[in-house]
């Protein structure tokens, strides 16, 4: 890894994250609204200039860029895999029909399962990583088929489907209202109580976020090895989840091709896993149980590089088509 991260450092930051994530629950938990865009806007650049921050500290604490580079490069993929997520955040939001009102609570809770979840595959992740060297293999070509998954939107009908069928599942042997009452997970009707539909939200949420963890984690683990950057870099970028589904709002169905970009950095990671696997190789019908050497090892530097010209270019891409749309549009008309 090359750093070293003292262990004071890390018990203080994980503390001080908390309790800003508590805050910030406790925030909505108390005025429960619809942010406007400047308050969104000022949000979102907090979180951006606090992990900019974070990662200075990073680097004082350390005194090696190297740390600093790995949490940015690990930050960076967790945001722009985590904007993949909001896409599926808007659909459950509309399929379920959630008051606008509710819907910064519903995203807090959900981003808090995701970091429960995101947790316990770090920790999985770590240990097989320092037990296993081969499990990099594995990793890489798993993000690679998660790539291509992910370039061909298609492929991914089977996930939604088995998402239906869990709240279905529920429907049937629970007993739900078919109104909400407020953010409440359970009601009073006809004298009886029974649970409100956020408990379905719920469901489907902490079962996106479990989806996106399998994905998101091998990703990381491909940019750092420091369970301790893969935990901030994840807690970073689904602290500012929330308002940045505010902010973006209808411009989500305007960057069709996003889940290029994300494809692309997938597939990349997942080579460049492939290849560290390579360098640490000890499989015996592989080299005959020997590292590789010829293989390249990626920076962090380039990791870095291509992971924002990626996000840039399918963005600028994106915006441009829909540009050329509503301009052929108003020309039609």
């Amino acid at each position: 890894m090359g750093f070293e991260i003292p262990v004071w450092f890390e018990i203080t930051a994980l503390v001080v994250l908390v309790v800003i994530l508590v805050a910030d629950l406790l925030i909505i938990l108390k005025r429960p609204h619809i942010p406007s865009m400047k308050e969104a806007s000022g949000w979102v650049a907090f979180y951006v200039a606090l992990a900019l921050v974070f990662a200075g500290i990073l680097f004082w604490v350390t005194g090696s860029s190297a740390a600093m580079g790995e949490f940015v490069a690990g930050w960076l993929t967790e945001y722009s895999l985590s904007i993949d997520n909001l896409f599926v955040f808007v659909l459950l939001m509309a399929q379920f029909a959630v008051p606008r009102r509710y819907q910064q609570e519903v995203l807090m809770v959900g981003i808090i399962i995701a970091l429960v979840l995101r947790g316990i595959f770090i920790l999985l992740g770590a240990a097989l990583i320092e037990n296993f060297s081969w499990i990099f293999y594995v990793f890489g070509l798993f993000l690679v088929y998660t790539a291509w998954r992910q370039a061909f939107p298609g492929k991914q009908e089977h996930d939604t489907q088995t998402e239906i069928g869990i709240v279905r599942f529920m429907r049937r042997f629970v007993n739900i209202s078919d109104q909400y009452d407020g953010s409440k997970l359970r009601t009073v009707v006809g004298g009886r109580k029974i649970w409100t539909p956020m408990l379905l939200v719920f469901i489907a949420i902490g079962f996106t976020d479990l989806i996106f963890a399998i994905d998101s984690i091998p990703a990381i683990f491909g940019i750092t090895r420091s369970p301790f950057i893969v935990f901030t870099a994840n807690l970073f970028a689904l602290m500012g989840l929330r308002q940045l589904y505010f902010l973006l709002g209808g411009l989500l169905d305007r960057l069709r091709y996003l889940h290029y970009g994300i494809a692309f950095i997938l597939a990349f990671i997942g080579l460049k896993l492939f290849f560290h696997a390579l360098h640490v190789n000890e499989l015996p019908f592989i080299n005959g149980g020997e590292h590789v050497d010829w293989a390249p090892e990626i920076s962090t530097g380039l990791s870095l590089a291509v992971i924002v010209v990626a996000m840039a270019v399918a963005t600028v891409a994106s915006l441009l088509a829909a540009r050329r749309e509503k301009k052929d549009a108003l020309d039609g008309h």
